[in-house]
């Protein structure tokens, strides 16, 4: 077995290479046992398209499972459109089906009580608001901000995981029209944080907030799972096409609720994300169903009033039409509704769950079974 998961990760690190030498999404997003030469780029996708399925024959278990994921997502590059459902529980784990309409009603009611408890009422302007609330800090003082962040939190995150695997961090910047604001990868201890300067608005609680998402929850946690890849029977390489990212991006979105649990206006922002994460999976659903675009975009806008065209037709357009976020994005929602849920009501089972998740790579499947009490991931 370990002989067949070599020869697959041998495989994803050709693929990378050859994704990055044209320009393309990486496929490794994060070494946790870097080392050797750097690999030669594959040919083609197809050829590796091939070897990955002469390889499943061999596979069992988490390889078998993790090969899976690369040959959903690497089909859906080369042209093939399984429907979300399917192809979103090849990749990441879980099913695509999304939650009632009475579910996020609810969930926006509990983000406009956490609102109103800062003194933010719903409306046009919640967001822009509730950021002024939370401090709003100029670029040039964030990483001091972030810096005294991740050492005020970072005993407690310790201490709920019981990790105590180092980790170097740089920080670099990037100008990228794309979703995100922040994005760390890297490969074994050093850890690289990228900032999308033209999505980036600090705020002191959003240091803090940033601080957990990122350094103490992406970078402490892949260095801690690196400390134990030596002889993992499990793929060494994550990918955000693969079944651990609803647990990562889960876990890195709730980890304010476990650690500041009494910090009313973080709770608020986080509250108020695992509504708009509902509201997003309603719209990945409705677009890769085949709603007419005006009608899901409508809905959007009605249920975030802060949203502008702008956004909206960017979050259709990475749902419906990039196979990497099409798979990717569903982790988001996913993974914030299972872990919320654990901070409200995991009792016991929760201390099991956040140190496990410093151990081993969850999937979907392992996350249920530490806490069997807890919601259908994926709605």
């Amino acid at each position: 077995m370990t002989n067949v998961r070599d020869e697959v990760e041998a495989v994803l690190r050709a693929w990378d290479a050859y994704e990055v030498k044209r320009g393309g999404d990486p496929v490794i997003d994060f070494d946790l046992l870097p080392g050797g030469p750097d690999p030669e780029p594959a040919a083609d996708r197809l050829g590796v398209y091939r070897r990955l399925a002469e390889l499943r024959g061999d596979a069992e278990g988490p390889v078998r499972e993790r090969v899976d994921a690369d040959l959903a997502y690497l089909g859906a590059l080369l042209g093939e459109r399984p429907p979300l459902d399917e192809y979103v529980r090849a990749t990441q784990g879980c099913g695509a089906v999304g939650w009632s309409p009475e579910y996020v009603e609810e969930r926006r009611r509990v983000a406009v009580a956490a609102l109103a408890e800062v003194g933010v009422a719903w409306g046009p302007e919640a967001n822009a608001e509730l950021r002024r609330v939370e401090g709003l800090l100029d670029v040039a003082d964030a990483p001091d901000a972030i810096r005294g962040a991740v050492a005020e939190l970072e005993p407690a995150v310790r201490e709920l995981t019981g990790s105590d695997a180092p980790y170097r961090l740089t920080v670099e910047t990037a100008e990228v029209e794309a979703y995100w604001a922040f994005w760390l990868d890297g490969a074994g201890r050093d850890v690289r944080l990228r900032l999308n300067l033209p999505n980036v608005e600090f705020t002191r609680a959003g240091a803090r907030q940033f601080a957990l998402h990122e350094v103490l929850g992406h970078g402490l946690q892949s260095a801690s799972l690196h400390a134990r890849a030596a002889d993992a029977p499990w793929v060494r390489l994550l990918s955000v096409h693969a079944l651990q990212q609803v647990m990562l991006e889960g876990l890195a979105q709730a980890w304010p609720l476990f650690v500041t649990p009494d910090d009313a206006v973080l709770a608020a922002r986080i509250r108020l994300d695992h509504y708009v994460q509902l509201v997003r999976a309603r719209a990945h659903l409705d677009i890769n169903a085949g709603t007419p675009v005006l009608d899901v975009a409508g809905r959007m806008r009605a249920a975030v009033p802060w949203w502008g065209d702008d956004r909206v037709a960017a979050q259709l357009a990475d749902r419906g039409a990039n196979p990497l976020l099409r798979s990717y994005l569903w982790a988001y929602p996913a993974g914030v509704d299972w872990f919320v849920s654990l901070a409200e009501k995991g009792g016991e089972a929760t201390g099991n769950v956040l140190r496990t998740a410093y151990r081993e790579p969850l999937t979907p499947a392992g996350l249920a079974a530490l806490w069997p009490e807890g919601p259908r991931i994926g709605g």
